[in-house]
């Protein structure tokens, strides 16, 4: 039993089918759903929540020994992470993770958990890592659909780059590959299309939906009329504001996120636009669909009749001479999907280069990285297409790295090296991949022969394919008067139909289109369709508008074919991969119906079988995993002689194993042949000598503080010496010429009685000495260059927390004489003049971008405190309330931080601003639109990761003196409003105080408003009609339904599509069409009646 249940196969001392899945179904059994295969991880899909991910779990594999926890996907995470810092057994290298399985195994959740953990073992003072996070639903919900063996499935596939520098990150990259755009408009049966429709028309608002256009759900043909139940729904309602938070997060702008949904929304209603055939042998739309016609025209801001145009006929020039070519039902239909498909997959490609963007590092650095591969799985439907060829061919492709890794590379070195060992026979799939990839006579070859010739068939290219490779072993013939053909993959036979291939593979589009959408007054269309495609078929979008006689560089893109696009883009995959240090997932699949806790033997065994886990375990138990070169070995771990200098050879190698007890390793003629925990037990000698240098570390930096310690005790004691010193002079000093002071006295008296005695007048008096004005005693003095320095106070930070040596700040000479000790650099005042800029230029980026943002109705809400110190920040803290907060401006930085009174003490959060212009808090995944957004938010949802819950503002320290004395200038009002208190005026306010002052008082009280800005007076008249009107001025600031523009202050604005008004008129007349045709239809029983419904004017 405890055999059965062990953590690693290579472990197990009977090795066949049976033990090997007897072994994995306990263990699932008992939610034990990961296993080692040596340094290979088996994950099977539970298809349930396990609390096997929380935080708790996510910190007990930071920097963990393999063998002192059970297997995780997390332990894999840790691993490539350590070995890309080079603190395992390599120096640093990039390193990759190869995560494969059939359809619905868990990939796309295990690269979710494997994101989430390297980010929390990076984790820096960064808000990057949570824009990285919010990347994967972001693409799942554009690149995901439905299918019948997953519900979340990748309909693409992607390569994820993390980019470090040390161990932060710093970047990401997205590689996309193959999105499946004919999903778009077809679906098989039990399918849906990609998750973001759904998600769009479940959780957009009503006013939206009649902002892009959108009706209900089951009118679209594209959505096959279907849509989900009211808890499906409910779900798609909280994806939606998922995905829209996903785009907050990442960086994408308003007007980019408003121009991608309307987009979308001419997608379906594209999709709705039928034709019919006219006498004339060409096509019209029918008038049921012409509404759909001018909506599709609206959303995608071209003109209705040239988008007709461009659907039912086309344009040749022959010798200069235009020929105009009528399009047949069947035609128009095709030109229609065709666009639908192109727009959707630009809209896809431009998301993930936008990400690219987004998150490219801002630093010229060498850096690492880790990718992480998460890619469509092997594939094997009642119906198989061109799609499925592609997918399976990528899964050929990743189980040849595989085996080149784990078989071909290991085996041929033990050949060169002269080790013994016995061959372990392995299912290798080079031909398979010869089949698909050889030129000229490969599968991919002929089909873009074939796609080159316009009269070519996919029956012709399938006879073709016959001919070619009937001898074949892994190509099989079907006899069928369809165009089937069979191919025997690695994990079976997979019969393909050849039906679409030379269309989907040629993907082309109407030539007309791209000229209209590239003058469509949508800018995120434009934009798209003047981009140009990559060889490896990515989008590269050009800041420059293409002019018309570049159509030609256009056409010359689009020569790479689909298949020769994919192929190419395979071939870098593979290359990055090939470059990297691999780490691989293998993915299992339980059971076909989706369903927890059952097993299904056979599809296991079969899953085993043609992943080769067999012979997997045969080579990690028997094989050396690790097998570096001497140079490579002496000078990772020549530490372990303590020797410098040690000169990397072989006899260096064999001394450092010697000191050593690693046992079970071999020696080639130029490597090191080791087993997989080899490498775990040399991390362990090297952990140990870590330990050592640090307390060597420790002990050297103690004795360098005690000098400079000793060195200012005797500062200190000069200083002592010199005031006391220097108090005695001045008492002897104040002695002596008091002693002066009472004998000139006394000889004065003495004068004054001889005078009358004598009777004679007396002589002027004598002035007495002007005493001297008492000063103020210094607290110390320090004897030097430069006059006294003033020795520091230690004074607390605030009155919650202890008082820390040398806390002040001080300007004086002695921190500069301390700086000198200590070794640091830089002058004192460049530093305070530093400061002094930062906290005008801070104050300068409030005034001009944020003020009007913050205040509201003329003021700031209590919570806001301008630009206080931290130190003030928690005095005003200390007798409040648990949950009492204040948000105050940064002083070096634009931005602000959200001051928080805990149960024993302040925290401080960081609110950082996207460039998009959303607030959110550091580490949070949420981006808010305001800062009073983000404090009702966090009123009743907590800061993680204490879940600290906002519940009262900290009012300001008195009334008469405001916390944000510097920003007194933006507004009159200089404190914040207590309830039922009244605005009060200033009596001299600055100049932006008397613009702001102006904008809100009537123009009959205040004779000057005509001298106001224009935009100032139309936004002051304007409130003033609505008062008059009875409107609300706040309600209207709120909505902020001004087209295209700004309505209220200026920063409540909504952003609509550039051609609303023709969207709306649009869908008006789809809807009198749908009641004209009800009605119709409920009259069809009276005969010879003609509709009386027209078509009106748009």
């Amino acid at each position: 039993m405890v055999e059965s249940l062990c953590e690693d196969l290579a472990a197990l001392s009977d090795l066949d089918e049976k033990s090997l899945l007897e072994s994995l179904t306990r263990r699932f059994n008992q939610d034990r759903i990961y296993t080692y295969i040596g340094d290979i991880l088996v994950a099977i899909n539970p298809f349930k929540y396990l609390p096997l991910y929380e935080k708790k779990v996510s910190e007990s594999y930071k920097c963990h020994e393999k063998s002192s926890l059970p297997p995780h996907i997390f332990a894999v995470a840790d691993r490539a992470y350590q070995s890309m810092l080079g603190r395992l057994a390599t120096e640093p290298q990039n390193q990759c993770i190869v995560i494969s399985g059939e359809s619905g195994a868990g990939k796309t959740e295990s690269t979710k958990l494997l994101l989430r953990h390297i980010m929390e073992l990076c984790r820096a003072n960064s808000q990057l890592e949570q824009q990285i996070l919010q990347v994967n639903p972001l693409l799942e919900a554009f690149g995901n659909a439905q299918t019948v063996m997953n519900d979340n499935s990748s309909r693409f596939g992607k390569y994820i780059q993390l980019r470090f520098y040390n161990s932060s990150v710093k970047g990401a990259k997205i590689n996309e590959y193959l999105l499946e755009k004919s999903r778009v408009v077809h679906q098989d049966e039990g399918e849906k299309n990609f998750h973001i429709f759904y998600f769009m028309l479940a959780g957009i608002s009503p006013d939206d939906k009649e902002m892009y256009g959108l009706l209900d759900p089951t009118q679209y043909r594209y959505l096959d009329g279907r849509f989900g139940s009211e808890d499906m729904g409910s779900r798609w309602n909280e994806k939606y504001r998922e995905v829209c938070n996903a785009m907050d997060m990442v960086g994408f702008e308003e007007q980019e996120k408003v121009d991608m949904m309307t987009i979308l929304a001419g997608i379906l209603s594209l999709g709705n636009t039928m034709f019919q055939p006219t006498d004339t042998d060409s096509v019209k739309v029918t008038d049921k669909s012409m509404g759909w016609l001018k909506a599709t025209a609206g959303q995608f801001g071209v003109q209705e009749e040239e988008l007709l145009r461009s659907l039912t006929c086309t344009l040749t020039m022959t010798r200069g001479e235009v020929i105009r070519r009528l399009h047949n039902q069947q035609q128009a239909e095709d030109a229609r999907d065709s666009i639908a498909k192109v727009a959707y997959g630009r809209v896809f490609g431009w998301i993930v280069s936008k990400i690219n963007e987004l998150l490219a590092p801002n630093v010229d650095l060498e850096m690492h990285e880790i990718g992480i591969l998460d890619i469509f799985g092997f594939e094997n439907f009642a119906v198989n297409r061109f799609e499925q060829l592609c997918i399976n061919l990528a899964n050929e492709q990743l189980q040849f790295f595989f085996n080149h890794h784990i078989f071909l590379m290991e085996q041929n070195e033990y050949k060169e090296e002269g080790i013994q060992w016995e061959n372990i026979a392995f299912k290798d799939n080079k031909p398979i991949l010869d089949l698909f990839l050889t030129k000229p006579i490969g599968i991919l070859s002929l089909l873009d022969e074939q796609s080159a010739f316009p009269q070519a068939s996919d029956k012709n290219f399938v006879e073709k394919l016959n001919s070619k490779f009937k001898s074949n072993p892994h190509y099989e013939l079907v006899r069928s008067h369809s165009p089937l053909f069979t191919v025997v993959h690695y994990a079976g036979k997979v019969q393909y139909n050849g039906k679409g291939f030379l269309e989907k593979n040629r993907d082309t589009i109407p030539a007309s289109i791209r000229g209209l959408f590239i003058n469509s007054v949508t800018p995120l269309l434009s934009v798209l369709f003047a981009a140009t495609i990559s060889r490896t078929g990515t989008l590269m979008p050009r800041k420059a508008k293409l002019q018309q006689k570049e159509d030609d560089n256009f056409n010359s893109t689009r020569k790479h074919s689909v298949g020769a696009q994919f192929k190419h883009s395979l071939a870098v995959l593979m290359e990055k991969m090939f470059a990297a240090n691999p780490h691989f997932v293998r993915c299992i699949k339980p059971n076909g119906s989706k369903l927890p806790d059952q097993v299904d033997s056979k599809l296991v065994m079969d899953q085993l079988r043609y992943n080769g886990l067999m012979e997997t375990i045969r080579i990690r138990r028997d094989g050396f995993c690790w097998r570096p070169t001497f140079q490579e070995f002496a000078k990772r771990y020549n530490i372990l002689l303590v020797k410098p200098d040690l000169p990397l050879t072989k006899e260096s190698c064999m001394s450092i194993l010697n000191t050593t007890e690693i046992h079970g390793w071999k020696c080639g003629s130029s490597r090191l042949f080791f087993k997989h925990w080899h490498q775990d037990d040399l991390a362990r000698l090297l952990e140990r000598l870590g330990r050592a240098a640090l307390i060597i570390q420790k002990y050297y930096r103690t004795f360098c503080c005690r000098r400079i310690y000793l060195a200012l005790l005797v500062e200190l004691r000069k200083q002592r010496q010199a005031q006391r010193e220097g108090e005695e002079r001045e008492a002897r000093e104040e002695e002596e010429e008091r002693r002066r002071t009472i004998l000139l006295e006394e000889e004065i008296k003495k004068r004054l009685e001889m005078e009358q005695e004598n009777k004679r007048p007396a002589s002027p008096p004598v002035p007495l000495p002007r005493s001297k004005k008492p000063q103020p005693k210094p607290r110390s003095i320090l004897v030097g260059i430069g006059g006294p320095k003033v020795a520091p106070v230690p004074r607390p930070r605030s009155k919650m927390l202890e008082a820390t040596p040398f806390d002040n700040a001080l300007d004086g000479p002695l921190n500069t004489h301390i700086a000198e000790l200590v070794g640091g650099a830089g002058s004192v005042e460049e530093r305070a003049r530093e400061r002094s800029t930062k906290r005008r230029n801070t104050i300068r980026w409030f005034k001009e971008t944020q003020a009007r943002k913050v205040m509201r109705d003329g003021a700031f809400p209590g919570w806001f405190h301008g630009m206080i110190t931290r130190r003030q920040s928690e005095d005003l803290l200390t007798d409040k309330p648990v949950g009492c907060f204040l948000i105050r401006v940064g002083q070096s930085r634009k931005g602000y931080t959200l001051s928080y009174r805990g149960e024993n003490r302040c925290r401080h959060y960081m609110i950082d601003m996207q460039s998009n212009g959303k607030y959110v808090i550091l580490g949070e995944d949420r981006a808010h639109s305001s800062l009073p957004d983000l404090v009702e938010y966090h009123n009743h949802t907590g800061i993680k990761p204490l879940m600290e819950l906002l519940t009262s503002p900290c009012g300001q320290m008195c009334d008469q003196e405001p916390d944000y004395e510097e920003l007194k200038g933006i507004h009159p009002f200089y404190r914040s409003l207590q309830p039922g208190e009244e605005l009060v005026e200033e009596s001299q306010p600055d100049q932006i105080h008397q613009e702001f002052q102006r904008l809100f008082v009537p123009p009959s009280q205040n004779p000057s408003s005509d001298n106001r800005p224009p935009v100032l007076r139309r936004i002051s008249d304007r409130r003033h009609r609505m008062e008059a009107q009875g409107e609300s001025w706040e309600g209207r600031l709120q909505q902020g339904r001004s087209v295209g523009g700004y309505d209220g202050e200026g920063e409540n604005k909504r952003t609509f599509p550039r051609l609303y008004p023709s969207i709306r008129l649009a869908m008006r007349e789809i809807q009198h069409v749908q009641q004209h045709f009800s009605g119709s239809l409920d009259q069809s029983s009276i005969p010879h009646i003609t509709p009386s419904w027209k078509r009106p004017d748009s």
